[in-house]
């Protein structure tokens, strides 16, 4: 990465929970789906993942240079909705549903494949992009506080 960053407000990470769900699942629901948006986009590079150091030279690894911002719907559908969105727009994206938190890892793909999308109950979406662009579709949305 070279010495000049970009425009820290070009690009962001939004997240939308589902505030019908209860706190302790979508903070494990955020953390997985953060994970693999991170992981499995590549995109590593324009997500612009700093090194920080503290005065003892203490290590404090991978923080991105652009917001994160937390957003809350009322519901699934809204979640939906904005799935929907990022597939038409091809902004990457990684989404978490209520079958994805029973047994094993195994049973909870095979719970999915079993569940038709529009049966789905979504409890979080997480998103990386162009800020303008997130804003078009997310921007009705309230800060999760």
């Amino acid at each position: 990465m070279s010495d000049q960053l970009p425009d820290e407000n070009s690009k962001r990470f939004i997240a939308v929970l589902n505030k019908k769900v209860e706190t302790g699942k979508l903070m494990n629901a955020l953390g997985h789906i953060t994970a693999g948006l991170a992981g499995g986009s590549n995109k590593t590079d324009e997500m612009c993942f700093l090194q920080y150091q503290d005065k003892e030279g203490g290590s404090h690894p991978n923080i991105s240079h652009f917001p994160f911002i937390v957003l809350k719907v009322d519901n699934s559908n809204k979640i939906r909705k904005v799935r929907n969105e990022a597939i038409d727009r091809n902004i990457p994206f990684s989404d978490f549903t209520s079958t994805m938190t029973v047994g094993t890892s195994q049973e909870q793909q095979d719970a999915t494949r079993k569940t038709s999308e529009e049966e789905l109950e979504y409890y979080a979406i997480v998103l990386f992009g162009g800020t303008e662009e997130l804003k078009e579709f997310t921007g009705k949305f309230s800060l999760y506080q």
